[in-house]
């Protein structure tokens, strides 16, 4: 059993790897022999200790992750199967980064036919994400006009290919040039390197009577212009604040992030009313208790794999001893897809 732990909040040197005693599954839980875990931005946060649903659930000491892939290791009280020794893939309310995790049942799926582990591993955060965003929140609709930020990483990536399912066009934003073709892989419309090109004067062009939902995990650096560059009855996606935090060093620069908070748009519903226009956010680890739209979300995301409509993302695997090069890596926004720790 290995599992990385944080003590407390701060850099890279803060993710320790520990061999505690092996988990025993609870009443409704089924312990996972985990074989790769996914690294998200916010497993980031949480080691700099300013995730609020690190916080409220679990406090220090505390082991990130939010998905996992591997094979059933034992069942638990009332927890009729899948049978040991069976590939799964789950979410994870943190916990994941540990060769063995006890997992409510119903955040554990049967393993998507044609992924591997790691693939496995790096899907479903962030597929799950970018459904809630675009399906329940958004609505979207056939032949809406959509961006979305950071279209080559792990959400963006997804958002791509879930918008493109619905119809949509999808204009991507990418930071660098080496990001370009993977967006238009995954099915964007047109993207715009906003490393070698203005953004809003090109994504207005491209949606001259603007956009019908935005999505943006950037933070301060655009969610003003993506506000205004919604059309009438758009509406603004928010899930992540990534230009706050630093791109190396591991820590927070509080001046930069004191701010970024007084630079972040307000929206005054009165404004909202008259623009008409709607913005919406959420956190995903608030939604791990909702059995039924888990099971939803995720049924309509495996037909979508099982149909070939849903490609896995790009991986670039750490083993988990390198567990601090790949917060650096995600951290430097300069990785495509998604990144995970193998065990």
């Amino acid at each position: 059993m290995r599992k990385v732990v944080i003590h407390g909040p701060g850099s890279y040197d803060r993710l320790k790897l520990e061999e505690p005693p092996d988990p025993s599954p609870g009443p409704g839980e089924i312990l996972v022999d985990v074989e790769a875990a996914g690294v998200n931005y916010a497993d980031c946060i949480v080691r700099m200790g300013l995730y609020e649903s690190a916080k409220k659930y679990v406090g220090w000491p505390i082991t990130p992750g939010f998905e996992v892939a591997g094979k059933v290791a034992a069942l638990g009280a009332d927890v009729a199967g899948p049978a040991p020794g069976t590939p799964v893939f789950a979410v994870t309310r943190f916990g994941g980064y540990a060769s063995r995790v006890a997992i409510p049942a119903h955040q554990v799926f049967a393993l998507p036919k044609g992924f591997s582990v790691a693939e496995a591993a790096g899907f479903p955060s962030v597929f799950l994400t970018a459904y809630y965003a675009l399906f329940e929140l958004a609505n979207v609709r056939r032949g809406m006009n959509v961006l979305v930020h950071s279209a080559a990483g792990g959400v963006g990536s997804a958002l791509v290919q879930l918008g493109k399912i619905a119809g949509c066009r999808v204009v991507g934003v990418v930071g660098a040039s080496h990001k370009v073709a993977v967006a238009r892989k995954l099915g964007a419309d047109a993207v715009i390197d906003k490393s070698v090109e203005p953004l809003w004067p090109v994504a207005e062009r491209l949606a001259p009577e603007g956009y019908d939902v935005v999505l943006d995990a950037n933070g301060v650096e655009t969610l003003g212009e993506s506000y205004r560059h919604l059309g009438s009855a758009g509406k603004l996606v928010i899930y992540g604040f990534h230009t706050m935090m630093p791109r190396q060093g591991g820590r927070p620069n509080w001046l930069k992030l004191a701010r970024d908070w007084l630079r972040t748009p307000r929206y005054n519903p009165l404004d909202l009313t008259n623009d008409n226009k709607s913005v919406l956010a959420f956190n995903l680890s608030y939604l791990f208790h909702k059995k039924d739209l888990l099971e939803e979300y995720m049924g309509k995301l495996v037909g979508w794999i099982e149909e070939g409509r849903i490609a896995a993302p790009p991986v670039t695997p750490f083993p988990v001893e390198r567990v601090a090069d790949a917060h650096r890596a995600i951290e430097s926004g300069s990785t495509v897809g998604k990144l995970v720790l193998t065990f």
